[in-house]
């Protein structure tokens, strides 16, 4: 009896590989709007700073004024409003990213989806380990120790359009995958740590309301005029709950449909994000920065960043702890699993990627006013901490990514390249019949181009000298 064919192995996967083009195309979409976005925000976090360092009465009074209506448990500081208000916008957007990376994304396949969840957990946990051990060796609280376990993937990107780095798409779409799985447990991190007390009549009516929302959504229900209503009766009794605001945006976000059906050219939550995304990124998340990256920097506040045990953890959490999780997490995946980096990169990219996902702001930010709530001085101190956390994290990305920049702008040149003038680049036509086709009439072209050049130049040479 015949022995049994041995199954072939199964193909190793490709860490860092070259993306679909679909997905290559909203990849640079996304990130060319959060690019944007990022550089406003680096702008209203300098601009935060100087106004608190100048006019700190007047940063104060702004910042402390409230309004809003009393009745409704909505009387809240601009602050506030900021914070809980705007940043539903910017997590609503999170909540749509997260459910297209699961549909239709890096995250649907689950073999995929290994390498940047594991990256990201892992980018997240060791954080908050350097964070426990530095209070602890240190005799500090150990109440702010998510602080540092968030990544601002529009500040990330900002960094990248001041150094002026070609990333190759790969690069970015990791970036941008470990970003949105870093938001997905920061929300977890949210709802599940910092909540208090719950309402549960408040809460059962959000349920409610997003119940609402849910249906209209899938019975196709159109108009702005229904749903922005909707949404803002659910944030309300979301924030009247107890629970964080910014998780009604989250759970909206996920319920839109983000899957193309026959017809569609876009789903309506890729729609509904296109639209969202620039108000997110170009306002709702500066204006938050303004209103909270706006810290004293006088006296021994710089100085007591580095001796408190508090801020000394934020800060080895976001450069030593991001950087060492997101690079070991990697290498831990690869290592178990069937999965190899692309040949045209290399492991030093991986760390650069990983230093640069230590710029953690916004939600960092806002981690640090729930955890020391109540407690000013504090909260300022550990915002600082995260300024300098992530300004060190930037320049030292910043530095490593240069190291590499000519690799990096030969493999971007290579993906945009378009010699056909097809609208899609070359890379991806290489195995259609009708792309080499083109190729060959276009170099035919050139060939005769040249050979008329050629024999144009060589009848001038041969021209007699008319006389004088």
């Amino acid at each position: 009896m015949a022995a049994p064919t041995p199954a072939p192995p199964s193909p190793r996967r490709t860490l860092l590989g070259r993306l679909p083009l679909p997905e290559r195309n909203y990849v640079a979409e996304a990130l060319r709007t959060e690019t944007v976005g990022g550089v406003i925000l680096l702008v209203a976090a300098v601009a935060a700073l100087a106004w608190a360092n100048t006019f700190q009465s007047s940063y104060a009074t702004i910042s402390d004024f409230h309004f809003g209506p009393e009745t409704l448990g909505l009387n809240l500081s601009v602050a506030h409003w900021a914070a809980d208000g705007l940043l539903a916008v910017f997590f609503f957007v999170a909540g749509v990213e997260l459910k297209r990376e699961l549909v239709a994304g890096e995250l649907r396949d689950p073999k995929a989806a290994a390498l940047p969840v594991v990256a990201a957990l892992c980018g997240m946990a060791v954080p908050a380990l350097v964070y426990f051990l530095t209070t602890s060796l240190g005799g500090g609280s150990a109440d702010g120790w998510a602080v540092p376990t968030a990544t601002d993937i529009a500040f990330a990107l900002a960094v990248l359009a001041v150094i002026g780095t070609s990333l190759p798409s790969a690069l970015r779409a990791f970036l941008l995958t470990l970003a949105v799985v870093d938001d997905l447990f920061a929300i977890l991190i949210i709802a599940v740590f910092f909540t208090d007390s719950i309402d549960f009549m408040a809460l059962g009516g959000a349920f409610a309301g997003l119940a609402v929302f849910y249906v209209l959504i899938r019975k196709r229900v159109r108009g702005w005029y229904i749903y922005i209503p909707l949404a803002l009766v659910i944030w309300g009794l979301m924030y009247n709950s107890g629970v964080h605001a910014t998780i009604a945006g989250v759970a909206m976000g996920l319920m839109m449909r983000c899957t193309r059906r026959e017809g569609e050219k876009h789903s309506p939550g890729e729609h509904i994000e296109h639209l969202v995304r620039p108000l997110s990124a170009g306002l709702a998340v500066p204006l938050f920065a303004l209103f909270s990256a706006g810290v004293s920097l006088k006296g021994d506040a710089l100085a007591g960043v580095f001796t408190r045990p508090e801020t000394l953890g934020v800060v080895l959490g976001l450069v030593l702890g991001k950087t060492v999780g997101i690079f070991g997490g990697t290498w831990l995946a690869t290592r178990f699993t069937k999965a190899e980096l692309n040949k045209d990169l290399a492991w030093a990219d991986v760390f650069a990627v990983a230093s640069l996902a230590g710029i953690g702001f916004t939600v960092s930010l806002l981690i640090g006013e729930l955890a020391f709530e109540g407690d000013t001085e504090t909260v300022n101190e550990i915002k600082a901490a995260v300024l300098i956390g992530s300004l060190i994290a930037a320049v030292l990305s910043g530095v490593l990514l240069k190291l590499r920049v000519r690799r990096y702008r030969a493999l971007y040149e290579a993906e945009e390249l378009d010699e056909d003038q097809s609208g899609v680049p070359d890379i991806y036509e290489q195995d259609d019949p009708e792309y080499h086709l083109r190729m060959a009439v276009i170099h035919e072209r050139k060939a005769a181009e040249h050979r008329r050049l050629a024999e144009l130049a060589g009848a001038a040479s041969n021209k007699p000298d008319s006389p004088a």
